[in-house]
């Protein structure tokens, strides 16, 4: 479980030192206050590790990691995720040269590791601290796009040629395509997906020619056909089923509400609590007040009471940087002017009104 990040001179951080919490962490913020680029920090190293871990060498074990190895590959998998024009861009713009540091410590020591580079690097980071192990979890990163109606042959073509797509979106794909999770698990994870299946009205199918179609009582429909907003929701069901997403690991989303009507984001924030409290550390990046305050209302119930929640508001400086607050509640998110600005007693009351017709306030 990633405990902690410390940052400096990253992007549009001067510096930043934050705590998670061991399920659910929750990021808010106006565009350009940098809540993608904690994301993808976060997950360049996680992906990373879980795939190094993944390597056969001899004797049939991954090899250990080495400082050595980890300068270039980290500096390669940052480069993949973020797409900037050289690893020293990610450096924070400012007069004259500046280093960037990253540390990222775990609830298990033997996985923390702390790097840095500068603006003039290329192809290395300085490794300062090496872990002594492999990740054995992949982390999964859900971006903005769904990308179910991109999924035919696109990992065998980005991996066969230069694109400009984040790396984030070959990652995805990679753990959309595959098999389907059997065995002594399967109950929980028909228990996850059925508040997801009942909201796309149908479940997602993986045909024989690598593209997906959501099947319901009225036969099976192609992607391209359905609602963008329910192919972001067959996105996290398939991960389910695939039990990429079931009792370890961790899922980053960025802007899960984009594309979702009111009632379904109600469904969204369940399943991201549920995810959470069944052993998944879930990191999401949003702009929707509305889902903040569903997520915070679901963590009162005695469900999901056990469930460790930060909450972190990013806020934009008239200097040009970002300021961080960070706590255990909404409340410690400082000025919540960054949010959506629609009130969500008002939508709230909208769902429940019988004729279903939307109040003037919230156009």
């Amino acid at each position: 479980m990633l405990q902690r990040l410390q940052i400096k001179n990253l992007t549009v951080y001067q510096s930043a030192d934050l705590h998670f919490g061991r399920h659910l962490n929750v990021f808010v913020g106006e565009n350009g206050a940098g809540k993608s680029h904690l994301l993808k920090i976060a997950y360049t190293y996680l992906a990373l590790s879980a795939a190094e871990g993944r390597k056969p060498q001899a004797g049939g074990l991954a090899s250990a990691p080495t400082k050595s190895a980890l300068q270039s590959k980290v500096a390669e998998k940052l480069v993949k995720v973020f797409r900037p024009e050289s690893l020293g861009r990610l450096a924070r713009r400012q007069p004259g040269r500046q280093r960037c540091d990253i540390a990222l410590s775990f609830s298990e020591p033997q996985y923390d590791l702390s790097f840095s580079f500068a603006t003039q690097s290329t192809t290395e980071v300085t490794v300062n601290q090496a872990p002594n192990a492999w990740l054995d979890a992949s982390p999964a990163y859900l971006p903005t796009r769904e990308l179910l109606t991109i999924f035919p042959n696109f990992v065998s073509f980005y991996e066969g040629h230069y694109l400009e797509f984040e790396e984030t979106w070959r990652d995805t794909c990679v753990l959309l395509g595959a098999p389907l999770k059997q065995g002594v698990k399967e109950k929980r994870i028909r228990e996850l997906l059925a508040p997801i299946e009942d909201a796309m009205q149908g479940s997602i199918e993986l045909d024989r020619n690598g593209r997906f179609y959501l099947r319901n009582a009225r036969g099976r429909m192609e992607m391209p056909l359905v609602a963008e907003g329910l192919r972001k929701l067959g996105m996290l069901s398939r991960l389910i089923a695939t039990g990429a997403l079931l009792d370890k690991g961790a899922l980053f989303w960025d802007e899960p509400e984009a594309n979702l009507n009111p009632k379904l984001i109600r469904r969204v924030a369940k399943s991201i609590v549920d995810l959470s409290a069944n052993g998944i550390q879930v990191f999401i990046a949003s702009h929707s007040l509305f889902l903040l305050h569903e997520i915070e209302a679901l963590l009162t119930h005695d469900a999901h009471k056990a469930v460790d929640a930060r909450f972190f508001g990013l806020h934009r400086t008239e200097a040009g940087g970002v300021e961080i607050y960070q706590g255990r509640s909404s409340a410690d998110m400082g000025p919540s002017s960054s949010a959506s600005s629609v009130d969500a007693a008002t939508i709230r009351a909208w769902l429940a009104s019988e004729d279903g017709a939307a109040p003037q306030s919230l156009f």
